[in-house]
């Protein structure tokens, strides 16, 4: 399916729902046609950042009232025509086929088997070594988004300096996400190491405030700077996906005029981001902006 028709694509979505009245979210009264509908409605907004990319899924069949697991083969269930890719694992003894998104179909066909979050890879399915984004995850181990946002200011300030565009938006939880769309050519393994200098100077930079110790006990109440997103098939929650948390946040593309500490990440759910789409996309110039890696490298080795 071409990309320009995947977005326009009908969909019968209770139809498509095998117990449509089942409630996710039982403080709300939220049930899963309600989630499919949100997803039916985003779409256009969302298909951009999930077209041909290998999706890792996070199964919630009871919503908030029940366990989750984590799955990243193609499971029964979904459409005879669900695109796939299979990746070779790195130790090459073993594969794993992916499902890959960027079609409403799949996007309603995931929900019905429990999929309430939208995990993707940074790279797509014609060229998996290849990404076309940088991630950088903030994670505030106060848990406040106060200091996620701060934090996320000092990532934006970096990367201006490196003349990197960047983009921001809310998690769906705790944190920030902060992405520099790039053009493809260097592989993984350079963009991880690449992101790994980037926070490691970031943090050196703010040493009370921010940094990369992967153990939390050493963190020691920091803002941890994680750049493992950017790993050989790591994911991250897309844009507009929703989050198996209370009342059904969504992780929302902000501007960097709204990344404030006074934010609160929480107000943006499925009940009322109908309200947000009818503002511009503050988005929109992302995949215009794609970057020379190496270019912001010379300058990060300057730093």
């Amino acid at each position: 399916m071409k990309r320009s028709q995947q977005s326009q694509e009908r969909v019968d979505v209770r139809g498509a729902l095998s117990n449509p009245d089942k409630i996710y979210w039982p403080e709300e009264g939220t049930t899963k046609l309600d989630l499919a509908e949100y997803y039916e409605a985003v779409f256009p907004r969302l298909a951009p950042y999930i077209n041909d990319r290998m999706l890792s899924l996070e199964r919630c069949p009871a919503g908030m009232s029940g366990p989750c697991f984590y799955q990243k083969q193609a499971p029964k269930g979904m459409p005879a025509d669900t695109p796939t890719k299979r990746i070779e694992h790195v130790t090459g003894d073993k594969s794993t086929n992916y499902v890959v998104g960027g079609a409403l179909a799949t996007q309603i066909a995931l929900v019905n088997l429990g999929c309430i979050a939208v995990h993707v890879t940074g790279s797509r399915a014609d060229a998996p070594r290849q990404p076309d984004w940088m991630c950088i995850d903030i994670d505030p181990e106060s848990g406040e988004f106060a200091d996620a946002a701060r934090a996320g200011l000092y990532v934006k300030e970096f990367l201006d300096a490196l003349h990197l565009t960047s983009f921001a938006k809310t998690s769906g939880s705790r944190g920030l996400h902060v992405l520099a769309p790039l053009r493809r050519g260097p592989d993984v393994d350079e963009v991880l190491s690449f992101a790994r200098l980037l926070v490691s100077k970031i943090a050196a930079a703010h040493p009370d405030e921010l940094t990369v110790e992967h153990s939390v006990k050493k963190r020691g109440g920091r803002v941890y700077l994680d750049p493992f997103r950017n790993g050989f098939m790591q994911t991250v929650v897309a844009p507009y996906s929703v989050r198996r948390r209370e009342h059904a946040p969504v992780s929302t593309p902000l501007s960097w005029s709204e990344v404030q500490p006074s934010l609160i990440p929480g107000k943006f759910t499925i009940s009322n981001f109908q309200q947000r789409l009818q503002k511009p996309d503050p988005w929109e110039d992302f995949f215009k902006s794609g970057q020379s890696l190496s270019t912001a490298a010379r300058f990060l080795n300057k730093l």
